[in-house]
């Protein structure tokens, strides 16, 4: 190799989609989401501009602890049918610029959230994202079963951090609504692993149905419904939630607890998904007929929390003020 082909600039593949991938826009406007919910019902009464900054941070921030992750995790991700396709995993951006990406990114909307509001939302803000891209990435998902349980708090952090935007400070109720999601988090999580095992165990994650079996799996999400429905309810007791917000996570509530029980007692995860029996590309959605339950405990935890959420959303909406 001469000196000119060393000194040869990488091209790269990366269009201008990919860097948007990276920052994970799914898991970012649930963030966004139960992050606005708690500014909004921290009654704060913050100026609207203040607010749009906030809101942007926190996206910005968790769209950054994603881009780390997916840089992280490329040749995890690469290994697993849905995961391949992101933009590291599949080699359309390079780690080191998804690493730098995600790194310049985290220390704008830290800095940015500390200034324009201020510094515990800020701390709380950059906490996560070290949780996330390294408690979690780098140290629990491969070494224990109950990664899930412990990283989840990654995910119920920004309730806090948006109530802490708008007053200043975390109280208990903040923290209700963090439990809420964290104590949603391994249900949810475990749904999908259950008819997802395959891939995870060609990747080395241990995840619950993996290290632990299908049956011990299921045995464990009906246990954690039954602490967390109660907790999705008790707002409504509180002075958190009102009419609406109890009239759906009591129904709401009561449906997930019966997907959860017919979860238990069906086969879910004993047998390999339909895309890993026919060797192809399939769809979130796409199981065999044992597996539905687990798809169907899935697919209504994420409509669960999404109606929870826009309950108090809907009864705190008028607060924002200029």
């Amino acid at each position: 190799m001469n000196m000119t082909e060393r000194q040869a600039p990488i091209v790269t593949t990366a269009q201008p989609e990919d860097f948007f991938q990276l920052l994970k826009p799914r898991v970012m406007s649930l963030v966004v989401f139960t992050a606005l919910t708690g500014m909004i019902a921290a009654q704060g009464h913050m100026p609207l501009l203040n607010a749009v900054v906030a809101v942007i941070c926190i996206a910005v921030g968790a769209g950054a602890a994603g881009a780390l992750n997916m840089a992280l995790e490329g040749e995890t991700d690469a290994l697993m049918r849905r995961t391949r396709g992101r933009p590291v995993a599949a080699g359309r951006v390079r780690k080191n610029d998804a690493m730098s990406y995600g790194v310049i990114l985290s220390v704008f909307s830290v800095m940015l959230l500390g200034m324009a509001t201020n510094w515990l939302a800020g701390g709380l803000l950059a906490m996560t994202i070290v949780y996330y891209a390294g408690f979690y990435t780098m140290l629990l998902k491969r070494r224990t079963p109950q990664n899930i349980v412990i990283g989840g708090a990654a995910g119920a952090f920004p309730p806090v951090i948006g109530w802490a935007a708008a007053t200043g400070d975390a109280p208990w109720q903040a923290w209700l609504l963090f439990l809420i999601i964290f104590l949603w988090t391994p249900p949810h999580s475990w749904a999908l692993a259950l008819y997802s095992a395959g891939d995870y165990a060609k990747a080395g994650i241990p995840m619950m149905p993996v290290a632990k079996g299908a049956k011990s799996t299921r045995l464990q999400i009906l246990i954690y419904t039954l602490v967390f429905v109660p907790v999705a309810i008790l707002p409504t007791f509180v002075g958190v939630g009102g009419v609406i917000y109890g009239v759906v996570s009591i129904t709401g509530g009561l449906f997930f607890l019966y997907l959860a029980l017919r979860l238990w007692r069906s086969r879910a995860g004993d047998q390999p998904d339909k895309a890993e029996a026919i060797g192809r590309e399939a769809a979130l959605y796409d199981v065999r007929l044992e597996a539905k339950p687990a798809r169907n405990m899935f697919a209504f935890s994420i409509l669960y929390l999404m109606a929870l959420f826009s309950a108090l959303l809907v009864e705190q909406l008028p607060i924002i003020g200029a």
